[in-house]
């Protein structure tokens, strides 16, 4: 399936080049913060192990490569992807001096690793973004090991009807906090419409069965306002 047009991944690029110096900024502000328990909850789930390599794809100012490398106390190994130069820049700069990363500035549908590489392969806010997911399913699957894991982390659809209303009431309040922050409201347009038009967690659950992981499984967050996926590679 294809998420957007044909003009999509030169609007993403250009979105991401609007905000990528308020990035984490804003995250913290939309979300009140709980971006960072989310993201939290997403690496204890994985629960890595030490000496394991990572594939962090659309990895954007580096927070889950960071999470991870904590977890495992640094002894292990992560190449964050992402097709923002600006954001990978950011990124550098927060994991400077980690000899344990590697930076590509690359795309989720062609990744430039070989077959039964990783064993994790993680994307937090960032497959509603690609044009073709199931290509980006595709190469997860075949850039992991044997045993290896697949997490996604992901804005979801909130299961509670009084919680979604406030939800999409606050929601529409986004741009204009976008506007008065970054000085642009357009970026986040995007994002809340790119959240509407992403899968539901029963829908995106089906989707990974069908690229050939095994243990498909996903957890609500914050009432379904997020949604972690999981997958095995067998």
């Amino acid at each position: 399936m294809k998420t957007h047009h044909k003009n999509s991944e030169r609007l993403v690029t250009k979105v991401f080049q609007d905000v990528f110096d308020k990035y984490d900024l804003m995250n913290d502000l939309m979300s009140l913060g709980i971006h960072r328990l989310w993201k939290k909850n997403f690496i204890n789930w994985l629960n890595p192990q030490k000496n394991t390599t990572l594939v962090d794809v659309a990895s954007g100012t580096g927070d889950i490569a960071k999470l991870y490398l904590n977890k495992i106390n640094y002894k292990g190994h992560v190449c964050c992807v992402d097709e923002s130069k600006e954001m990978l820049n950011i990124n550098r700069e927060k994991l400077k001096g980690n000899i344990n990363v590697k930076w590509f500035c690359s795309n989720a549908e062609k990744l430039p690793f070989k077959n039964n590489y990783f064993d994790y392969y993680t994307i937090s806010f960032g497959i509603r973004n690609i044009n073709n997911i199931n290509n980006a399913l595709k190469e997860a699957y075949r850039v992991l090991k044997p045993g290896g894991r697949f997490l996604c982390l992901e804005f979801a659809k909130v299961e509670n009807e009084i919680l979604n209303k406030l939800y999409k009431t606050y929601s529409k309040s986004i741009p204009q906090l976008g506007k008065f922050i970054v000085g642009k409201s357009g970026p986040y347009e995007y994002l809340i419409n790119s959240i509407e038009k992403f899968y539901s967690q029963e829908k995106f659950f089906q989707q990974i069965k069908k690229q050939n992981f095994i243990n498909v499984s996903y957890r609500n967050l914050s009432g379904g306002i997020v949604a972690i996926h999981s997958a095995w590679k067998v």
